[in-house]
């Protein structure tokens, strides 16, 4: 939508509902690990393989868990990630079949299901509650995930297009920041509280699906997908008021007509085309390089390194680089646009790499001085600024820049599974790799950063205002392909299309 750059409020407002759903993601994300030593408790009890007093004393770990209890709570924790994984393939078919706004009212009956499973967990057996609620929830965050950036990224004009994408990434931390607040012992994550806790997992939903009824529906949908002349006019009028639409009609137009072109695009054909295989391989990379650089990681160790340190309430130092998370991502926000996508992405992974590093040193010379905690912690604030400046949130949207109206869900749908998929990995691996590795598990993370950072410089070109044409001539130049032949005019067939995406 190139002629109205405008910020009006209704399109304000459907974004403000869209990211409610990236809101809810975030929130599920955070929100399992403040009460985990209650829930584990809680869940022995329910197996009666733990007595039924209090199992904490003085505040420490007095017990080892029952291997049913590790057990299920494992599997409470990672089966968020295998029910996104397995939805992420969905979210091509449910844009298409049912819409933007249909479709993200619809997935919302998954999200309330999952909010009253674990919310009522202390009625039935608690460990099977939860694991079954976490499993919907991840399923609702799957779709979600992918759903979320599709329609935003369909109805931001040009100017905003990566300031208003980059607000999916600051509803996830926002989320987490939450969840990690009313987590704290004396508001929620109690013994008494913590299944009120885990069932707001699915209050979002309900707002957003209120929200949802006065949304409009994506033009680009309406005229494309449906051939909703007149629809989509009256779509784009709510969105950018009154004014001429022939202009971005015809834009669609366009798009469609290059669109018809080409046969439906399935997740098979995506893979195998050889025009798409270029910046598929790049958005592919991009999403693992957000998940393996370690931030999962550094969230995972940072309150053992808070302790070391000294602090007394590592919880409160924890919810500080939450904090700085939301902070730094509402710095991209308002950057993004003007800095473009590649120098925020090769600054953020240059960046973290050098904080591996910095934290390496700290974690190996901490016998020996003392001091050096106070390094790591640095490292840690450090490290979460870089992750939220640009591989935090830029892998999001650059996914429905790179690709146009036809293949866009697919690729989606592949990036977002690609995503959920790495997030798993890193979960169920990160606290062997760290017994096996000690206090050099984060050099891995920086070697790994640095081949990300010299794929980023050498392959991912920059997409900020430009068209799909501008786009495939980058891909074809970095691989020092001249364009000639019938081969780069089907690539540029394919990949040309409004600057609108």
């Amino acid at each position: 939508m190139e002629s109205g750059k405008e910020l009006s409020g209704t399109l304000m407002l459907a974004v403000f509902t869209a990211v409610l759903g990236s809101f809810q993601y975030g929130y599920s994300l955070g929100v399992i690990n403040a009460p985990q030593k209650i829930i584990e408790t809680h869940y022995g009890r329910v197996l009666n393989v733990l007595p039924n007093e209090s199992l904490l004393l003085n505040g420490t770990e007095a017990r080892v868990l029952h291997p049913s209890v590790t057990m299920y709570w494992s599997l409470s924790v990672s089966i968020f990630s295998i029910g996104g994984m397995v939805s992420s393939f969905l979210v091509g078919w449910v844009g298409d079949s049912l819409g933007r706004i249909k479709g993200m009212f619809t997935v919302n009956i998954l999200a309330v299901v999952g909010g009253l499973l674990m919310g009522l967990a202390k009625m039935g057996p608690a460990h099977i509650l939860v694991i079954a609620g976490r499993a919907v929830m991840g399923f609702y965050c799957g779709l979600s995930s992918g759903l979320v950036p599709m329609y935003i990224g369909e109805i931001a004009p040009t100017a905003y297009r990566g300031a208003l994408g980059t607000l999916h990434q600051l509803a996830i931390v926002t989320g987490i920041l939450i969840s990690q607040v009313i987590g704290l012992d004396f508001l929620l994550g109690n013994d008494i509280m913590w299944p009120v806790l885990l069932g707001l997992s699915g209050a979002p939903s309900i707002l957003q699906s209120v929200l949802l009824l006065i949304c409009p529906e994506s033009p680009r949908y309406l005229y494309i997908k449906l051939g909703k002349e007149e629809e989509a006019k009256k779509t784009l009028k709510r969105f950018k008021g009154e004014y001429d639409t022939t202009k971005d009609i015809a834009e669609m137009q366009k798009e469609k007509e290059e669109a018809m072109k080409e046969s439906k695009v399935s997740l098979l054909q995506l893979i195998r085309s050889p025009s798409y295989r270029q910046p598929l391989f790049v958005a592919l990379m991009l999403h693992l390089s957000q998940q393996f650089s370690g931030v999962n990681a550094i969230f995972y160790y940072s309150t053992a390194i808070f302790t070391t340190a000294g602090v007394g309430q590592p919880v409160y130092a924890t919810i500080g680089v939450g904090v700085i998370n939301t902070i730094l991502t509402m710095v991209s926000v308002l950057i993004v646009d003007k800095a473009g996508r590649r120098n925020l992405f090769l600054i953020g992974l240059t960046g973290m790499c050098l904080c591996a590093i910095m934290m390496t040193v700290g974690l190996v010379l901490l016998s020996t001085y003392s001091w050096m905690s106070y390094i790591s912690m640095t490292a840690i604030f450090l490290f979460v600024s870089f992750f939220e400046i640009g591989p935090g949130p830029i892998p999001w949207f650059i996914v429905a820049e790179l690709f146009s109206q036809g293949p866009r869900p697919a690729a989606l749908a592949l990036a977002g599974c690609c995503n959920w998929t790495s997030n798993f990995i890193i979960g169920m691996c990160f606290p062997y790799i760290e017994a096996l590795c000690g206090s050099y598990v984060f050099i891995i993370f920086a070697v790994m950063l640095f081949g990300f950072t010299m794929f980023t410089y050498f392959r991912v070109p920059e997409t900020k205002g430009k068209t799909f044409e501008e786009i495939s001539s980058e891909f074809r130049r970095r691989r020092h392909a001249p364009p000639s032949g019938p081969k780069t005019a089907t690539e540029l067939e394919l990949l040309e299309r409004s600057t609108d995406a």
